[in-house]
């Protein structure tokens, strides 16, 4: 059976209106809706000669066996944030069913293909991201994901229990990965870089290392009307000129700076601003020009915090290093881009991906990207050229038919 791109199309579009709404994607994960799309998952592996079971983490896996124990895995993940769009995650998994069909029917392979479904990838409903893949990497710690609860007071615990899941398990899904040789992932680019050079497909490097801190200034709240200007300890003022300054920071060295929250006390009209906390997201492909981003920061801070004559106080929420895919495989799917459009380019990825868990494990990874129209993701908006979507499927199958052989010539 010939590989048929044009059935993943219908099939997003059927998935699409099966789990989403005016507003788009509703996929978050442990809901009633991504049940669902899992279920329809299933139905379309029905008559596949593939082994089906969810490990301890929530993880599906769909194994179809080949002559070697050797695992090529491909990779992507059916849940959403709310409002999502109908490409984020649930591309691959769809492209990786297509791809599953077109080997299953030329007979047994020489190395078994497994497809994953990640359990929670967005985070979207606890805010801890790449829940499955990080307990299959074994770079989970349950303990900091015990306590965290929705808007509505259900913790993680308690949503995962409901699917027959210990959080105190999760972790052993790390014998998941013990036969792994290479990792596939599929995803739209989420960004405006390959529409703006007008090409389809990017060959992804690595993702972006990521330093997250909570930054506190602290001054002191005064009557708007009656303290002079001259005499103010304006905390906003200082975050504000920092807010300016990451941007610089970022532009000359290569990376992104963002700063995503901002929240004033008093928070009245009437009042200077005591207490300004943000928050600031730098990310970079290589470590040192991310460690440099952060020290000129801080540095930053410190002098606007003596301009303003107030404090600045600094807390780290959250880091992870640049992680750079594997050499090879960047080479395997460069030919594999060229030989479906002709034209190829390399590109980091500023956001996350269960990639990154994987590659942490140790397990040779690549990824390849499909342009994002106006690089929108998260929204209802997001959408790729049915040309392009036709064109990454193919793309992913003679990916997934090139990492078969180098797979077979590793150790």
């Amino acid at each position: 059976m010939a590989l048929q791109p044009q059935r993943t199309i219908d099939e997003l579009k059927e998935l699409r209106a099966l789990t989403g709404n005016a507003d788009g994607a509703q996929r978050v994960a442990w809901t009633e809706t991504w049940d669902k799309a899992r279920a329809w998952m299933q139905e379309k592996l029905a008559g596949l000669p593939v082994e089906v079971e969810t490990d301890e983490a929530g993880n599906v896996w769909v194994t179809l066996r080949g002559e070697s124990d050797k695992e090529l895995l491909i990779g992507g993940h059916l849940d959403s944030v709310p409002n999502g769009g109908w490409l984020d995650g649930c591309l691959n998994v769809v492209a990786g069913i297509e791809v599953l069909r077109r080997i299953a029917s030329e007979g047994k392979p020489p190395v078994t293909i497994r497809l994953v479904d990640w359990a929670d990838e967005e985070g979207a409903r606890f805010g801890r991201s790449l829940f499955g893949s990080s307990a299959a990497s074994g770079s989970m710690n349950p303990d900091d994901l015990r306590n965290l609860a929705d808007r509505d007071g259900i913790k993680l615990t308690e949503a995962i229990a409901r699917y027959g899941l210990d959080l105190d398990h999760a972790k052993e899904a790390t014998k998941q990965l013990k036969n792994a040789k290479a990792y596939l992932e599929l995803h739209i680019e989420q960004g405006p870089v390959l529409e703006s050079m007008n090409l389809p497909l990017g060959v992804v490097l690595g993702t972006f290392g990521v330093e997250r801190h909570a930054i506190r200034f602290i001054g002191q709240s005064a009557h708007a009307g009656s303290t002079p200007m001259n005499q103010r300890r304006d905390a906003l003022g200082a975050a504000a000129k920092l807010a300016l300054e990451i941007r610089e920071i970022g532009k000359r060295n290569g990376g992104v700076c963002t700063v995503g929250s901002v929240v004033t006390k008093p928070g009245i009209v009437t009042a200077v601003v005591g207490q300004c906390d943000i928050t600031l997201d730098q990310r970079h492909l290589d470590a040192s020009g991310l460690a440099t981003m952060l020290q000129e920061a801080k540095a930053a801070s410190e002098k606007f915090a003596e301009e303003e004559k107030v404090s600045v106080e600094w807390n780290r929420i959250w880091q992870i290093h640049p992680i750079l895919f594997n050499t090879d495989l960047i080479a395997l799917c460069d030919e594999s881009i060229r030989e479906t459009s002709g034209t190829v380019h390399r590109l980091p990825s500023g956001p996350l991906h269960d990639a990154a868990e994987v590659a942490r494990a140790g397990v040779p990874t690549i990824m390849l990207f499909v342009q994002s129209l106006r690089g929108l993701s998260h929204a209802k908006e997001e959408d790729t050229k049915e040309e392009h979507l036709l064109m990454c499927v193919e793309a992913l199958d003679k990916l997934t038919t090139k990492a078969m052989a180098w797979v077979m010539a590793q150790k």
